[in-house]
């Protein structure tokens, strides 16, 4: 049974200490009882490719993003944007210097 997970957070609903999950997580769900192998054919894109973004050592292209869109009925927005909310929190968890502001 596919992920009902909408991807749809306010910045005023995000707890940034709480981790999103990686899109390849919720790829699994959606993927159910279908092999990587056998979603892969089906998506167009090397079995490789696919099963790096299920395991989480890879991330979901604009290219992707549009592909698992129109394979499971989502929108390609979904998907590229439980990539976003992953890659900031992955970057809000390294340290970097004060950057002063630009501009008011």
């Amino acid at each position: 049974m596919p992920c009902l997970w909408t991807g749809s957070i306010t910045e005023a609903q995000y707890d940034s200490h709480a981790q999103p999950p990686h899109p390849g997580e919720v790829l699994r769900d959606y993927l159910g009882d279908t092999t990587v192998t056998e979603a892969a054919v089906r998506l167009g894109v090397n079995r490789v490719t696919l099963s790096r973004i299920a395991s989480g050592s890879s991330g979901i292209s604009a290219d992707m993003a549009y592909r698992l869109g129109a394979a499971f009925g989502t929108s390609p927005e979904l998907w590229a944007g439980m990539q976003l909310q992953y890659d900031l929190y992955q970057a809000g968890k390294k340290p970097r210097p004060r950057i002063e502001r630009l501009a008011a």
